[in-house]
């Protein structure tokens, strides 16, 4: 079943992790994936925002101005003994945001949430 917002135990796991990725494709749709560490999910606007520093001149913003679709996942392995990898992937339209202090940033309207391992 395809949803759009993340349950109570993707909330939970994406409020613990620290590192994710984005993925942004430019305008000829060639995908690039970074690491972020700066990221924020707005339940009320069902919103994740994506942000760091000097963020206006990275590529992944440029990509999000020319091709607005983006996904973020985050994702680590639970125990490696059994193998347990586990993650959230959040995806939909995004944009490039500027404020007029200056700082950029990403936004993700999520359109559809998958998870495992959780």
């Amino acid at each position: 079943m395809r949803r759009s917002r993340p349950d109570e135990n993707e909330l939970t796991y994406l409020g613990e992790r620290r590192l994710g990725r984005i993925a942004t494709a430019d305008r000829f749709g060639r995908p690039h994936v970074t690491p972020v560490g700066m990221w924020r999910y707005m339940p009320e606007e069902n919103v994740v925002e994506i942000t760091g520093r000097n963020f206006s001149a990275t590529r992944k913003y440029r990509n999000v101005k020319e091709n607005p679709q983006a996904a973020l996942v985050i994702d680590d392995v639970a125990s490696t003994g059994e193998w347990s990898p586990r993650a959230v992937l959040l995806e939909g339209p995004a944009e490039a945001i500027e404020s007029p202090d200056g700082s950029a940033a990403i936004r993700i309207s999520v359109d559809r949430v998958v998870s495992w391992g959780l």
